[in-house]
């Protein structure tokens, strides 16, 4: 069981069975309605949990290397500034955000996904929720934020910037701040920006829809100028529990 009261779940089952194509009409209204009950359990754990930054980052980085610790400076300096640091729940960079935050005396929370590796929530959150679904654990991540930092990491991490700049990009969200952490490590991002820019799939306007730093300090003054400031974060209140939705 985890703090959300629920059963620990089944490997990929949700997905694999919601992905492999047409099914039986009763199974697909099922996977419609877990899918709804997913989401309203993710509303009313992270409604109350104060302006979110969610940060991203590798699951596989140890506590040894230097990025360990350069994300948990950076989920204190958020807390420092009264933002909630949400993440993906799980170890490396995601627990290194998520402990900083707690040790700063911040508000921690995580979207955890149960895998075949890298799937325990880490012990440096408040509020966690285990998700069934990819997607929906997604749109949780994003909807609670008001800026993303990216930390070094693989194909999930990837996804989930690529998800945040589409949004973005589309104005299906408000133009929150992204910043990269690792100029070495996102050269290529950058790179890729500049040849689609060449070829015209993207807008020169799109190549600043991200920093790219290796500064601590830049990246909060980054966060500070276009999330704090613009959206007055600092005396933006928590919503009030309603006692008719048994909050």
């Amino acid at each position: 069981m985890d703090n959300t009261g629920e059963e620990k779940i089944d490997i990929y089952s949700k997905d694999v069975q919601f992905l492999e194509g047409p099914r039986a009409r009763e199974l697909e209204f099922k996977s419609a309605v877990q899918i709804m009950m997913e989401f309203i359990r993710g509303f009313r754990m992270f409604h109350f949990v104060g302006p979110c930054i969610t940060v991203f980052g590798s699951a596989r980085i140890t506590e040894q290397h230097p990025y360990y610790q350069m994300t948990m400076d950076m989920g204190r300096r958020l807390a420092e500034m009264g933002l909630t640091v949400m993440t993906g729940g799980g170890p490396g960079l995601m627990e290194a955000a998520n402990r900083g935050a707690r040790e700063a005396g911040g508000r921690s929370v995580g979207c955890n996904i149960v895998l075949p590796h890298e799937q325990e929530p880490n012990p440096y959150m408040d509020k966690w929720m285990n998700f069934q679904f990819f997607f929906v654990r997604k749109v949780m991540l994003i909807k609670y934020s008001y800026g993303f930092i990216v930390m070094p990491g693989g194909v999930g991490t990837m996804d989930e910037l690529f998800q945040a700049l589409t949004l973005i990009q589309a104005k299906k969200v408000i133009n929150f701040p992204v910043v990269l952490i690792g100029s070495g490590y996102y050269k290529d991002v950058a790179e890729l920006f500049e040849k689609m820019t060449e070829e015209r799939t993207i807008s020169k306007a799109d190549k600043e829809l991200f920093l790219i730093t290796d500064s601590i300090d830049a990246a909060i003054n980054h966060i500070r100028i276009h999330a704090v400031e613009k959206f007055n974060l600092s005396v933006k209140k928590i919503p009030e529990k309603s006692k008719l939705l048994f909050e």
